[in-house]
């Protein structure tokens, strides 16, 4: 096993008074933000903020590794990088359009292929749970994730980092901070990391969960005394890994014959402006995103020559907000509008080529049982499932929030109106044929040819009306505490299921056989939007001069037309995102964090969510009451750490911490007959830190605890992810 080590480089200037481990207070940083207030903790929204220094203790570079500090936010770490599965409050979906939103700098992330990404230089995390389309608009049903790098008018200095960890992980990375001018600042920033894997494909003997990475990121920022701001941020990211260690429980092993992988280049431009009036300030946030990906499975994950899929997209996207706010007053009345609009377009290739025991088991045999006096033959022993697509689609939106401050109380309204355009145009071909013989005489009695070449196009049109009310009672003045009542409606885009085209083309091929079922093309392939009431009592709480922090809400989440991701019937190729009825989510969230002396910190998080079917059929089975899989009933995390000054000096610093990170039960199948139980994940670390630099050895998952983070189903077989087994470190950060 290798030792984790990770170097940082810092020159800084004396023009700054920040340090590297600094960590500047919410009211101080959220000025960065363009529809948030300066202090979220007075605001009627569940919120956790992780800053840089927690973020560094826990290493979260990620909003996956990020999540285990969040209550009722779940990540699962399964598959590839595109698989950014989002579940928070019983809400999410695995495939398709996420539940929670993803902005960096203020610039929203289009598609949640681009979500999983590390990142250097984070100044802190922000994550707010339950919906905020009313602002923030299409996608952000169960909450919106906010990531915010470090600034260069901030921080001035070069930084080097050198990583390595246990199954050979390792990256390296260099950032630069400087001062153009006093008002004028940038930054470069870059890294390459790769990993061997920890899981191996026993039909190979090799690792099937390596990766090789590279990402950068250019940032340009500009403030001057007449009230203009500009903040650039140009990134490119490139991720070529294998992934996908699914486990076939019939055998209890990873095993697959044919190649799976993963490549994804993404570039993301984002420009914010704003502009400082008199009596309001207008802001613009633009975005030009590009993805290039290619997934390529082999489907059935087995040893056998069933099928494999490759699904290869090139996408571009331009988001474009404007915002005009008035300043913000502690009495009276505050407001905020906006419009906003997108145009995306993709162009993805999706065949699926089916071999010699996929052709057998699934065609020729299925046509021999039902007529077994003219059995046939396929013609060859591999023929392709031809899928092709492109989707341009568009959305625009209106919004509107009003705030009044009286006294004690903070009254607060929006609403958003919202339309969406999706369209897809869509090629499905194939071109094979088979033979029929005779069964006494083993004479051929006709050949059949099998010639499909479809075109067509699809089309949808959504109009929403989304709102929030909100009041909060600051129940003593000049205290930081906020008791809040809210209630809005969210929304998450309907759209289609490219994925299932090749089904309904085998069906179509099985059809004139005389065995496929009919599959209603817009049926099957189309879905609704997801749509939500959430409701929501909580409150924000400081005392002992800011030392304790604590939050508490509970909720209740009343959602129509549920995204649920499903197994077409039979012996099928795909997976399909279908509207299953109605579920409602009700739980409850705390969070307190404690530093009672100095150098001390305290941390607990736990969330509970008890979200169920309350009207779901397949066509064959009534789910009603049954829990909504994917959704874990419990989160929890807590960590304790103390920092020893050696010799009096506070520029020499021993840091002990520890933590556990805890998640269940999480039920797999809609039936509820298969769950991971509540598991716990005991973590660590050691730091020793000086003026100018800082070692930190630490571990995770400790006790080597075993888990799943994902089930699913192809072709009648049962498949799982195991969970990250234990992991050894070492931090090292220089600070010159």
């Amino acid at each position: 096993m290798s030792c984790f080590i990770n170097l940082v480089v810092a020159a800084t200037t004396t023009e700054v008074p920040i340090t590297l481990g600094d960590t500047l207070s919410l009211d101080e940083v959220t000025v960065t933000a363009i529809k948030q207030s300066t202090d979220m903790r007075t605001q009627a929204t569940a919120l956790t903020v992780i800053q840089q220094q927690e973020a560094e203790r826990n290493q979260a570079v990620s909003i996956k590794t990020a999540s285990d500090l969040v209550p009722n936010l779940f990540i699962p770490d399964y598959g590839s990088r595109m698989t950014s599965t989002v579940y928070v409050r019983g809400i999410g979906t695995r495939i398709d359009q996420p539940a929670v939103g993803l902005t960096i700098d203020n610039v929203p992330v289009m598609t949640k292929e681009n979500y999983d990404f590390d990142l250097m230089d984070v100044a802190r995390f922000e994550v707010m749970r339950g919906p905020q389309n009313t602002l923030y608009g299409r996608n952000t049903l169960g909450g919106l994730m906010n990531i915010y790098t470090l600034s260069p008018l901030n921080y001035q200095g070069t930084r080097a980092v050198i990583e390595g960890a246990s199954h050979g992980t390792w990256r390296v990375g260099a950032s630069h901070y400087r001062l153009i001018k006093q008002d004028l600042g940038l930054s470069l920033s870059a890294q390459y990391g790769s990993t061997k894997g920890e899981f191996t494909n026993r039909h190979n003997g090799k690792r099937c969960d390596w990766e090789r990475m590279f990402s950068a990121r250019f940032k340009l920022e500009w403030r001057n005394h007449d009230g203009w701001y500009l903040n650039n941020v140009a990134s490119v990211s490139v991720s070529r890994q294998g992934g996908y260690p699914y486990e076939w429980v019939e055998t209890g092993q990873i095993a697959y014959n044919d190649t799976c992988f993963y490549r994804r280049t993404s570039v993301m431009d984002g420009l914010t402006i704003r502009k400082d009036f008199d009596s309001f300030t207008l802001s613009s946030i633009t975005s030009y995103q590009y993805l290039d990906d290619n997934m390529t499975l082999d489907q059935d994950f087995t040893p056998r020559d069933y099928f494999t899929l490759t699904q290869a997209r090139r996408e571009h996207a331009i988001t474009q907000d404007f915002i005009v706010r008035s300043h913000e007053k502690a009495e009276g009345y505050n407001w905020l509008s906006g419009a906003s609009g997108f145009y995306r377009r993709y162009r993805m290739d999706a065949p699926v080529t089916f071999y010699d025991y996929g052709i057998a088991q699934l065609i020729e045999k299925h046509f021999n049982d039902a007529l077994p006096m003219y059995p046939i033959a396929w013609d060859t022993r591999s023929f392709l499932l031809g899928s092709n697509f492109t989707s341009p689609n568009w959305g625009a939106s209106l919004y509107h929030e009003s705030t009044y401050h009286w006294g004690q109380w903070t009254l607060q309204a929006g609403l958003r109106l919202d339309y969406e355009h999706a369209r897809l145009n869509y090629h499905s071909e194939t071109h094979t044929g088979f033979n029929m013989y005779e069964a006494t005489t083993g004479e051929l009695y006709a050949h059949g040819a099998i010639d499909i070449d479809d075109n067509g196009k699809l089309n949808k049109d959504f109009f929403d009306i989304l709102p929030n009310v909100s009041i909060n009672w600051h129940p003593w003045l000049g205290k930081n505490h906020t008791i809040y009542f809210a209630f809005s409606r969210g929304s998450k885009a309907g759209g289609f299921n490219t994925q299932m085209f090749s089904d309904v083309l085998q069906q179509r091929l099985m059809k004139m056989l005389g065995i496929g079922m009919n599959y209603d093309v817009d049926k099957m392939v189309g879905y609704k939007p997801e749509k939500a009431w959430n409701y929501e009592l909580g409150g924000h709480f400081e005392c002992w001069g800011r030392r304790v922090q604590s939050d508490l809400g509970v909720f209740f989440i009343d959602c129509r037309d549920r995204q649920l991701t499903v197994f077409p019937p039979g012996t099928t190729t795909g997976r399909m995102m279908t509207n299953a009825g109605k579920t409602h989510s009700w739980g409850a969230e705390f969070a307190m964090s404690v530093n009672p002396i100095e150098l001390t910190h305290l941390n607990l998080s736990y969330g509970f969510t008890h979200a169920t079917f309350k009207d779901y059929n397949d066509g064959k089975v009534d789910h009603s009451g049954k829990r909504v899989p994917y959704a874990p009933m419990h989160t929890l995390f807590a960590e304790a750490s103390h920092g020893f000054k050696i010799g009096g000096d506070m520029d020499k610093l021993l840091t002990l911490a520890a933590n556990v990170r805890a998640t269940g039960d999480i039920y797999w199948d809609e039936a509820n007959t298969l769950r991971q139980p509540f598991y716990a994940l005991l973590g660590a670390s050691i730091t020793w830190k000086q003026e100018h630099y800082s070692l930190q050895l630490w571990g995770r998952n400790l006790t080597d605890t075993g888990y799943k983070t994902f089930y699913f189903v192809s072709i009648q077989h049962h498949f799982l992810q195991q969970g990250h087994g234990r992991q050894l470190g070492a931090t090292l950060r220089l600070n010159l």
